[in-house]
C-alpha cells in the first residue's frame, strides 16, 4: 500500500513563505506524477502544481510566479516551495502522487495525503 505523509503547513503573515513537503512510501515502481491539490472553505478543489518525471511542471495562474513544485525522486519526495503568501491562498494543501505499484500487473496507483493545513493571515 502506497502512502504518504505530508509537512510544513502552518499560519504566515501575507507576503510570507511556507514549503511543503510530502514523502511517499509503499511499494512503488515507479512515480510518474506528483502534485499539489488545494481546497479553501466553501470552493472546489484544484490543482495548484505538478510535476511529471522529466522535471516538467505545470502551475495554477494565480500562483505562478510565487510557487514552485519540485521533487526529489530518489527520496520520493515533493515539495511545494510558496512564496508572496497572500490570504487567498488559505486552503487544505493535498499531496497526490500517481505511480505504477508493478511493472508485472501494471497496477497503477493515485493517493492523496490527509491535507495539511495553511493560513495566511495576520
Amino acid at each position: 500500500q502506497v502512502q504518504v505523509a505530508e509537512s510544513g503547513g502552518g499560519l504566515v503573515q501575507p507576503g510570507g513563505s511556507l514549503t511543503l513537503s510530502c514523502t511517499a512510501s509503499g511499494t512503488i515502481f515507479k512515480i510518474h506524477r506528483m502534485a499539489w491539490d488545494r481546497q479553501a472553505p466553501g470552493k472546489q478543489r484544484e490543482v495548484v502544481g505538478s510535476i511529471d518525471r522529466g522535471g516538467m511542471t505545470t502551475y495554477m495562474d494565480s500562483v505562478k510566479g510565487r510557487f514552485t513544485i519540485f521533487a526529489d525522486n530518489s527520496k520520493q519526495t515533493v515539495y511545494l516551495r510558496m512564496a508572496s503568501l497572500q490570504p487567498e491562498d488559505t486552503a487544505v494543501y493535498y499531496c497526490n502522487i500517481k505511480g505504477e505499484v508493478s511493472e508485472f500487473h501494471m497496477m497503477d496507483f493515485a493517493v492523496w495525503g490527509q491535507g495539511i493545513q495553511v493560513t495566511v493571515g495576520a
